[in-house]
């Protein structure tokens, strides 16, 4: 019974542990940037970005979602724009 148990017990941790990594969807992670303003907003709500390209004071930072990826635009420390797409094979 207690063997049974253990093993029990080890076989949930993993199963555990992926749930908690699966990456949210494009629309649940537009709906946590909604009326955010700046990228400092924007990383304290979401983290910081999978993929960060830069060029002078315009920022494009890149989330991974399960179901593609959102683009935020921010032009000097300012959310311009954000935009979604599949992800690149």
């Amino acid at each position: 019974m207690r063997r049974r148990m253990v093993m029990l017990g080890g076989l949930s941790l993993p199963i555990a542990l992926a749930a908690c990594d699966s990456a949210p969807t494009k629309a649940e992670i537009l709906k946590k940037a909604t009326g955010l303003k700046t990228k400092e907003e924007l990383e304290k709500a979401l983290g910081p970005p999978a993929k960060l390209d830069k060029l002078g004071p315009l920022e494009r930072w890149t989330y991974n979602a399960s179901d593609g990826v959102v683009v935020f635009t921010i032009v000097a420390g300012r959310v311009a724009l954000d935009e979604t797409g599949d992800r690149k094979k």
